[in-house]
């Protein structure tokens, strides 16, 4: 189906109509695709070159009256308006994601190697805890339940630590991202790869129902700028920034510091 939804093979129509596929869910899975493939494509350049690497990426794409904001990683996009800052995006990092992370161990527990514990424990156990109970979770649980310690929760955690220091095998602070297929945990042969997503959150904004003014922008960055500030502080400095300068042709695009890699498009020129 086209997105001016005609359709492309003669046994679509029955099909759409029963799954009620819209133009916006065509948007979502090329995105989706476009991820997938990108990051298929990094991986044979890598092989190829003997390189190692990987990133997180952010996506906005304005199309027929609508935002799809695609997400991999902790990068984060928000709408800032003259009365209201709306998260556009959520970070996928080893925290939010511990019960997928989890369950691909559940289900693969060759992954780990036997180095590596599955289980989350709210801290780190010690020989002296054999036999004591302690409060765990596993891929099935969001609470919390109580067990027996074994010699097997002594192996270090599949996830570890809390906030920005949390740690997938050790090494990885998010659990969504294009390339790293070479990446191994130091000093072992285990591979993050399997553990890391590359298919976005795709995140919908129906722009044509917002009456959006000319200062109403999108904010994309990194986590250099929102490991030190938060969604409310960066609209506090747009907002007292865009009045100032309406002059500025480019006033829409900022680098803030070194460290910050920020750009800020109007929706109303996007």
């Amino acid at each position: 189906m086209h997105l001016s939804g005609q359709s492309i093979c003669p046994s679509d129509p029955q099909f759409v109509e029963e799954k009620g596929i819209r133009a916006e869910d065509l948007v979502i899975g090329a995105l989706e695709s476009a991820f997938q493939e990108c990051d298929e494509v990094i991986g044979r350049e890598l092989e190829a070159s003997g390189q190692m690497g990987g990133c997180t990426a952010l996506v906005a794409v304005s199309l027929q009256g609508k935002l799809y904001v695609a997400n991999a990683g902790d990068s984060r996009a928000i709408l800032v308006r003259k009365d209201e800052v709306r998260p556009l995006s959520s970070e996928f990092t080893p925290e939010t994601e511990r019960q997928r992370i989890q369950q691909l161990a559940f289900v693969y527990p060759e992954l780990l190697a036997g180095e590596f514990t599955r289980l989350e424990f709210p801290r780190r156990l010690k020989g002296d805890d054999l036999g004591q109970k302690v409060l765990f979770r596993d891929h099935h649980m969001r609470g919390w339940s109580y067990k027996c310690v074994e010699k097997s929760d002594l192996k270090y955690p599949l996830i570890h630590g809390q906030g920005r220091q949390a740690r997938l095998l050790g090494t990885l602070a998010v659990s969504r991202g294009l390339g790293d297929h070479q990446l191994r945990v130091l000093d072992t042969n285990i591979q993050l790869k399997p553990f890391l997503l590359s298919v976005p959150q795709v995140t919908v904004l129906d722009m044509d129902q917002l009456e959006l003014q000319e200062e109403d922008v999108v904010v994309m960055a990194t986590d250099g700028l929102w490991d030190v500030l938060s969604n409310e502080q960066v609209a506090r400095l747009v907002r007292s920034f865009l009045p100032g300068n309406r002059e500025d042709p480019h006033r829409y695009w900022g680098f803030w510091g070194p460290a910050w890699d920020v750009g800020a498009s109007s929706n109303t020129r996007k």
